[in-house]
This record gives C-alpha cells, sequence and structure tokens, in this order.
C-alpha cells in the first residue's frame, strides 16, 4: 500500500513539473510585441527565404515574415507579407532587399531607407501598406553576369587572335628587326671607339680656347684697355654732336621768332594795302563804266531831293 502511495506521488510530481515547464517555456516563447503588416512586391527570385525568417532594419531585428505567395492581380509578382515593430521607422521611402546570413543559403528581408521621403508610412490588418523590394547583391550579380562573360569571351577572342598564326609570324618579324637593331648599336659603339679616344685631347684644346677667351674678355674689361678707351672716344664725339645739334636747335628757333613776330605782320598788313588798291580800282572802273564823262569833266553833282531847289516829282506812268 505504501508502495502505491509512493509511485502515485511520484507520478504526480512529474506530471506536475513538466506542466510547469512546458507553461514556463510557453510564457517565455510568445511574442507580445505588436506589430504591424506590410507587403514586400518583389519581382526577382526569394530563394533561401521561409515562412518566419527574420526581418531586419539596416541589422537590427524588427520583425519576421508572415507568408509568402504569388500576386493573383500580377503574374510573375510575389507578395511577402511581414510583420514589423510598431517602433520600427518604415517610411515612404523605405524598401527591401534579400539578404543571406553567411554561407548557410538561408535569406532574410533586409530593409533600408534612402531618406527621400521620411514621413511615415502607416499601415494596418485592414489596409496593408506596400513597398518595393529591390534587387539583392546575387541578383545583381546574376544581372550582370551576362555582361561580364560576353567581356570573358572578348578577352579570350582577342588572346585567341593574338596567338593566331598570323600574328606569331608578325611577333617574330619584330624579333627579328630588334635583332638587326641591336647589331647596327654594336657596331656604332665599335665605329664610335676611335672618335672617343680622340676626345681627351678636343677637351684639352677647348679648355685652351675658353683660357684665351677668358683673357681676351679681362683685358676689355679693363678701365684702361682698348675697347674702354674706344668707347670713351665714341662717346666725346656724340656728345660733341649733341652740342652742335642744340645750337642748330637754338637758330632754328630765333629764326621761327622773327618769322612769326616781324616779317608775317609786314605781310600782312601789305596784303591789306593790296586789297584797298584793289577796291579803289575796282570803284574807278565801274564810275568810268557807268559815266564816262566823269573822267573829262568830273562827277555829276548828285540830284536835287524833296525841298530842295530844282526838284521834280517824276512823271506819271500811263495806265496800260
Amino acid at each position: 500500500m505504501e508502495n502505491k502511495s509512493h509511485a502515485f506521488w511520484a507520478g504526480l510530481f512529474t506530471v506536475v513539473l513538466l506542466a510547469a515547464i512546458a507553461v514556463a517555456a510557453f510564457l517565455f516563447n510568445v511574442d507580445r510585441s505588436v506589430r504591424v503588416p506590410y507587403d514586400l512586391i518583389a519581382r526577382t527570385n526569394v530563394t533561401g527565404l521561409y515562412t518566419d525568417a527574420a526581418v531586419r532594419y539596416r541589422g537590427l531585428d524588427v520583425g519576421k515574415v508572415q507568408s509568402i505567395k504569388f500576386d493573383p492581380d500580377h503574374p510573375g509578382q510575389i507578395l511577402i507579407r511581414i510583420l514589423v515593430d510598431t517602433h520600427a521607422p518604415i517610411t515612404h521611402s523605405t524598401f527591401g532587399s534579400l539578404g543571406f546570413q553567411g554561407v548557410t543559403g538561408i535569406a532574410f528581408i533586409q530593409l533600408d531607407d534612402n531618406g527621400r521621403d521620411p514621413s511615415p508610412l502607416p499601415s494596418s490588418d485592414k489596409q496593408v501598406a506596400q513597398l518595393p523590394m529591390r534587387p539583392g547583391l546575387l541578383d545583381q550579380l546574376q544581372q550582370r553576369g551576362d555582361v561580364l562573360l560576353r567581356k570573358l569571351e572578348k578577352v579570350a577572342n582577342d588572346v585567341d587572335n593574338l596567338l593566331s598564326p598570323e600574328m606569331a609570324a608578325q611577333l617574330q618579324g619584330t624579333a627579328a628587326s630588334l635583332q638587326k637593331a641591336a647589331d647596327g648599336v654594336a657596331t656604332l659603339t665599335q665605329q664610335f671607339a676611335p672618335a672617343a679616344g680622340k676626345l681627351p685631347g678636343t677637351i684639352d684644346q677647348l679648355d685652351r680656347t675658353l683660357a684665351s677667351t677668358n683673357q681676351l674678355i679681362t683685358g676689355l674689361n679693363r678701365p684702361d684697355g682698348p675697347f674702354e678707351t674706344n668707347l670713351n672716344k665714341v662717346g666725346t664725339a656724340a656728345q660733341q654732336a649733341g652740342d652742335a645739334l642744340t645750337s642748330m636747335n637754338g637758330s632754328l628757333q630765333e629764326l621761327s621768332a622773327r618769322v612769326g613776330y616781324d616779317t608775317l605782320p609786314r605781310v600782312n598788313s601789305l596784303a591789306e594795302d593790296v586789297r584797298s588798291a584793289a577796291r579803289s580800282v575796282d570803284r574807278a572802273a565801274d564810275t568810268f563804266s557807268t559815266s564816262p564823262r566823269s573822267v573829262l569833266f568830273g562827277a555829276p553833282g548828285a540830284a536835287p531831293g524833296p525841298g530842295e531847289a530844282g526838284f521834280k516829282w517824276p512823271a506819271p506812268r500811263a495806265a496800260r
């Protein structure tokens, strides 16, 4: 009887302990954070992404993936429903991309923001907001893989053309030309050897020539040298010529003053007298032309005017 009672209490304790462990595990594993849904619109591959995958905002865990399905309204488009914490700064410029954890191949959602529109993007269960899904690193490499392959193929073709028989023949001809040029340089060096042997004597002669030139320049620079004496003579002659020019300039100025102040006034007076005589002759010619009798009998008297003796009124003209 005691054995049965002991077994009962042992079993009951085990059951209670297991229930307590299960309740504690449930309480510790329950996610009590408040999250809002967002839909990521993906037009690229989502290989390695599963439900309950992590959602990170610039490396920080902010949620998880709820579902992955095709968009019934747009064939080939994938809708990824994610649940994001309310404290995550989701804005109108936030976008998602696919990231990978090391070399395991397990993917997660990486959220980022370019900062173009910092206004918050509201979302709810009734009206779920949408975020764009940009290609990840592997997608970009895949998109650029064709370009890289074409460039590698072009490089391979260029290498193949470089190693073609025609190019090999050209390279051999170039090598032969270089060998001929090297032989020519060697021959030129041998021919230059006698000239190089005469070079020290030429340098000595050049030194003597430079010494003679230096001596000549020293003699020219002496104050009592011939060069300085000749220069002094040239300077003296130039000074005498300058004095003569100065004297000639004074004479010309005096002559100009006499012409301006003495001769020109006399010439002007003579010209005035000539003009008066010309006017008198002109008047005499006019008088002779008008009344030739005045030459013999003198100029006629002036006709009497009104009120004077002998004045007569002119006869009236007959009307036509």
